[in-house]
């Protein structure tokens, strides 16, 4: 009997403590969003040279050394730091003698180039021999102040449901108390390097010593951010 008074008692207990635990306060929940679009201002390309032979018989060889010395001129030249030019990849001879055993091979040197402004790049391609660039293209871009902006979009994007659960609760009468809970809907989104057309040159193009670059449209990076805040209703 004592048993089961006791396990009555405890009953009420957690009953009373689990009612005084529920939070009975009236509250909206609403989500907000803010967005932009910005155009990129640091662009990274791409470009691969290989050597070639100046002459039908395959005896007079431009060789990869000289074709990376005019990049690396011509890069300096346009004023781009050193650390924004690196080698990508290399697809050369693992040595002299190897060089002597395979005279027709022709070696190939990728690298990565970091530009904030495309007509460096256009001084770049017109300062190394165009029967030396096998390719170029922009392989991703990006914006300086990227971080400023996401922080702006999120506190607009508060503010924004905010604004929203006011005129809601204004609108039938009630005042809007202060925030409950606040998240961030993680929806963040980088689009691909989108252009009209690949800045692709190959030798066999190529109508004279100097390539003009395309019409470049690039699809500007659009940002996104949704906030899910709860208000309470006074």
């Amino acid at each position: 009997m004592k048993n089961i008074l006791a396990i009555a008692l405890l009953s009420v207990f957690s009953l009373s403590a689990f009612s005084q635990n529920i939070d009975t306060r009236r509250k909206i929940e609403v989500n907000g969003s803010a967005e932009a679009e910005v155009t990129p201002d640091i662009i990274y390309i791409g470009m691969s040279l290989k050597e070639y032979f100046r002459d039908s018989n395959n005896k007079k060889k431009v060789e990869i050394e000289e074709l990376e010395r005019q990049l690396q001129s011509a890069v300096l030249k346009a004023g781009i730091p050193q650390e924004n030019f690196t080698i990508n990849n290399i697809s050369s001879y693992n040595n002299w003698w190897e060089k002597k055993k395979a005279p027709d091979f022709l070696a190939r040197k990728q690298y990565k180039i970091k530009v904030t402004d495309l007509t460096k790049f256009n001084e770049i391609m017109s300062a190394v021999d165009p029967k030396g660039i096998e390719y170029s293209n922009i392989e991703s871009y990006d914006y300086s102040k990227i971080e400023a902006l996401k922080k702006e979009l999120k506190i607009k994007a508060l503010q924004a449901a905010k604004n929203k659960a006011d005129y809601l609760i204004t609108s039938i009468g009630g005042t809007l108390g202060g925030p409950m809970e606040i998240q961030e809907i993680n929806n963040e989104y980088y689009p691909q390097p989108m252009y009209r057309a690949n800045v692709m040159m190959k030798a066999d193009a190529m109508a004279s010593t100097e390539a003009a670059m395309p019409n470049i449209d690039f699809k500007k990076i659009k940002l996104n951010y949704q906030m899910r805040a709860v208000f309470e209703i006074k």
